[in-house]
């Protein structure tokens, strides 16, 4: 989630957006304009959204109470009942971009959202049979790196990676425009593995989280080298083509000269739906097991907490919602800027959104507070 481009400090400003592409009225009135035949689409009222207060959230949107939105997706019963897109400022990976009048075809930084689909290759590289499991060792795959096997460090395993509980010191809590920032050292090292890798030990693997985009890091590298594949070209092949991406970025870290795996990738709206909706459906799309059903629960699950409360799964945010008096625990994709994947299991819902708020920590009227708009609007179910 705090990924952001390291080269220097970010001039950060909220701006108000502009006229969305469909009024607020085309949506509660008319069905949702989708030319995609994967999707099938209704009104907000055919799914037990309240049109009146979907109509009301969008407009919203447009006066900026909700800051530098850019696109809102809803998608709930197997039908996509909200596609919205905005005007607003946006980056690529810290390059300013200006206004963007955002569409349906419009790449969109998902910086943090990118682990979660390194986790997803991850899956498919152990359902290919070229890692063994979440609890192989991770030297198995450093043999050039032997020399930091050792002082706790030969205890770590995948799964370590995956939970972000690698005990490896590491600091994404300060300000990426300061030197101490542990991404930006390993930006600057010429090394990027070896920095993460020869991390000291300071706590048992497998007992405290810590954010640690650096593991990530190494997830993509394991990638490459079972596969002979970067990640972006191991996720075309085997995740994003199979459930009809055919247009993604991956911007190249100089740490690495690879895909910067941790906050790197760019997808549009309607992607980050397709990979919700894999989930969703249990891994299958048209009935193909794209990503193996008990990996798909496994990376659901909140193997640890973390220390402001929630869970963590595998690359994954496990956040909890109060909402109608009943608290719902929602795996989330979660990426810097205000970018989101939020899964309703019990629902059978989800929400996307991507904004233009990278590095902004105190912005009130969030993601998450959309996502509780949305849920006012829902008539819930048993």
């Amino acid at each position: 989630m705090k990924n952001i481009r390291v080269f220097g400090a970010i001039l950060i400003f909220i701006f108000s957006v502009s006229a969305c592409t469909q009024s607020s009225e085309e949506v509660s009135d008319s069905e949702v304009i989708n030319n995609d035949s994967q999707f099938k689409t209704a009104k907000p009222e055919a799914v037990g959204l309240n049109p009146e207060i979907i109509s009301g959230l969008i407009d919203s949107i447009q006066t900026g109470y909700y800051p530098n939105r850019h696109s809102l997706l809803i998608y709930k019963d197997e039908q996509l009942v909200v596609e919205e897109y905005f005007t607003g400022k946006d980056e690529n990976w810290g390059d300013d971009l200006g206004i963007v009048s955002y569409n349906d075809s419009l790449l969109h930084d998902m910086r943090s959202v990118s682990k979660s689909v390194v986790s997803a290759c991850i899956g498919i590289a152990i359902a290919q049979g070229k890692i063994k499991s979440v609890d192989q060792p991770i030297f198995d795959f450093f043999e050039d790196y032997q020399q930091f096997n050792s002082e706790g460090r030969e205890e770590l395993t995948i799964k370590h990676l995956l939970t972000m509980t690698s005990g490896l010191k590491w600091n994404e809590e300060i300000s990426y425009d300061n030197p101490e920032n542990s991404e930006i050292q390993m930006t600057n090292s010429g090394d990027a593995i070896g920095f993460v890798l020869s991390r000291e030990i300071v706590n048992q693997p497998g007992t405290v989280w810590q954010y640690n985009g650096g593991t990530t890091e190494l997830l993509a590298e394991i990638i490459h080298r079972v596969s002979g594949k970067n990640v972006h070209e191991f996720a075309k092949e085997f995740l994003f083509e199979p459930i009809g991406i055919s247009k993604s970025e991956w911007t190249i870290s100089p740490a690495t000269n690879s895909p910067a795996a941790a906050s790197g990738l760019r997808l549009t709206p309607r992607a980050m739906l397709k990979f919700g909706m894999l989930y969703l459906h249990d891994g299958i799309w048209d009935g193909q097991q794209i990503i193996p059903n008990e990996w798909v629960k496994e990376s659901f699950e909140a193997h640890t907490m973390r220390p402001d409360g929630g869970g963590y799964g595998y690359q994954f945010w496990i956040l909890d919602y109060l909402i109608n008096g009943e608290t719902l625990y929602l795996p989330v994709a979660v990426g810097n800027g205000d970018q989101r994947i939020f899964f309703d299991l019990q629902n059978k819902m989800l929400v996307i959104t991507t904004a233009g708020n990278y590095n902004q920590w105190d912005i009130e009227n969030d993601a998450s507070a959309l996502l509780k708009k949305v849920y006012s609007s829902l008539t819930l179910t048993d």
